[in-house]
């Protein structure tokens, strides 16, 4: 029988994002990333710098995320506010990789332009993209946020307590 990995030779991966709000679509790849890493630890972006304020307080967002984890039954997931440079995040938890989902070409050039940042300023840490499953494949966060403000059925696109907050968050009187 293998003996139980250290702390040391433990595989860390940071799952960063705004999540506002989180997604079913976020969440498969959270769920995904926690098969094939020992720990994950979902950052959530306290400082939205290239997108416009958030409709969620940071806290808000973390607690979604935690819930939505725990149903899930994802024990080896954390869930943290970052305010620091993503690569200094990851390496405050002693993670090898940034975890990303991608689910088009859209998403794509970004995300290229955003590992090579990382990997200059960390080449150490890699970065692990896990391509969206079909059913998510056409997720956002602000396509749900439109869904919300015009009535749009939220169903299967969110966990159920965020469909509410954005209901109620978007009310109209």
């Amino acid at each position: 029988m293998a003996e139980p990995m250290s702390d040391q030779n433990e595989r860390v991966a940071i799952c960063p994002g705004t999540y506002d709000p989180v997604t079913n679509g976020h969440l498969d790849v959270i769920a995904r990333a926690s098969r094939v890493f020992d720990r994950v630890v979902v950052g959530v972006v306290g400082q939205a710098i290239r997108k416009q304020p958030p409709m969620f307080t940071a806290q808000e967002r973390k607690g979604f995320i935690e819930r939505a984890v725990a149903d899930m039954g994802l024990e080896n997931v954390t869930v943290e506010i970052f305010t620091n440079l993503l690569v200094d995040f990851a390496r405050s938890h002693g993670a090898t990789a940034i975890v990303k989902g991608l689910r088009a070409i859209s998403d794509f050039e970004y995300e290229f332009e955003m590992n090579q940042l990382n990997r200059k300023a960390a080449p150490d840490i890699e970065s692990v993209y896990i391509f969206a499953a079909a059913e998510y494949s056409f997720v956002r966060s602000t396509g749900v946020k439109e869904m919300a403000t015009f009535g749009g059925p939220l169903d299967d696109l969110v966990p159920k307590e965020v469909a509410e907050a954005l209901e109620a968050r978007l009310r109209r009187d």
